[in-house]
């Protein structure tokens, strides 16, 4: 049996945390979508650009439930911006926000479906971007 509640931990401690890109090729099926396409390469290219702006971010999982083929991850972050992150320049500022990341695996217990809420306009916030209702 296959224990998806292990294999979303690893996909944080590995991929997300530990920045180990091998991971994601044992961890993400073909068809998962990420950055611009789908697969393993797809998923990497969006935590390369979360990286490059935030190269300190760590994720704290704060809780788990899976069920059948899916699992929920509840998780902190916090790191430091130092690079482009969207329009915003760096800004040297420590961020912290939370989020929950929802997984799907196939039989073979990759994972093909990845989907995230977090608190981006938080985030924003702490960087200092002004947010102005519409005119």
């Amino acid at each position: 049996m296959i224990d998806r509640e292990a294999l979303a931990r690893r996909f944080v401690a590995d991929v997300w945390n530990g920045g180990r890109e091998e991971s994601a090729y044992e961890l993400i099926g073909a068809e998962c979508p990420g950055l611009g396409g789908v697969g393993p390469e797809a998923t990497l290219a969006w935590h390369r650009d979360r990286r490059a702006a935030f190269p300190d971010l760590r994720y704290k999982i704060v809780d788990v439930v899976a069920a059948d083929d899916r699992v929920a991850v509840r998780w902190r972050a916090a790191g430091t911006q130092a690079g482009q992150f969207g329009p915003v320049p760096p800004t040297g500022q420590v961020v912290s926000y939370s989020g929950a990341t929802f997984l799907r695996f196939d039989a073979q217990g990759r994972i093909v479906d990845v989907w995230s809420v977090n608190e981006l306009f938080q985030l924003l916030q702490q960087l200092g971007v002004e947010m102005l209702p519409p005119a």
